[in-house]
């Protein structure tokens, strides 16, 4: 396997795998404990803290999908506050360590998250639905049936 370089500040594990691509740390190797790895490593807000949110407005809904990989519907918190705010939040505890093992790389995220997304005037906050299913939530904002205008047609005289 051979180190590759290229121009993103990134390298590849594998010349033949597209997918294999490190986060690139010049620290790496120095004796010091203050690499960006470590900072990553160590921190309580890794990039699980960005968890991917989809929003979509269908014709009755607007429904959000969250990915929560490796998280139980009880580790995951759903609240409108403010009345028109969308609260998604949780955390994914560090797995613990034992004093005899040895680690070789620690890529899965651990930590908080929380989103939150103002709600329009159409949707129907007291009526939120929320289910999770192979690591994705989703969440249900029923929308208000708006009442279209009457619409009159004036006849213009001259």
């Amino acid at each position: 396997m051979s180190i590759v370089p290229n121009f993103f500040g990134r390298r590849r594990s594998n010349v033949f795998d597209p997918f294999s691509l490190d986060v690139w740390d010049p620290f790496e190797g120095f004796p010091f404990n203050n690499s960006l790895s470590d900072q990553v490593r160590s921190s309580e807000t890794a990039s699980f803290v960005n968890a991917n949110i989809d929003w979509k407005e269908t014709d009755d809904a607007h429904v959000f999908k969250a990915d929560v990989p490796g998280l139980k519907k009880e580790e995951v918190k759903v609240e409108v506050e403010d009345d028109r705010v969308l609260q998604i939040s949780g955390e994914r505890n560090k797995e613990s360590e034992e004093k005899n093992d040895t680690w070789h790389r620690v890529e899965r995220s651990s930590g908080k998250f929380m989103r939150r997304f103002r709600l329009p005037e159409n949707a129907k906050v007291d009526q939120v639905k929320a289910a999770m299913e192979n690591g994705v939530l989703t969440v249900t904002v029923p929308k208000v049936e708006l009442k279209k205008p009457d619409v009159k047609s004036i006849q213009i005289s001259g």
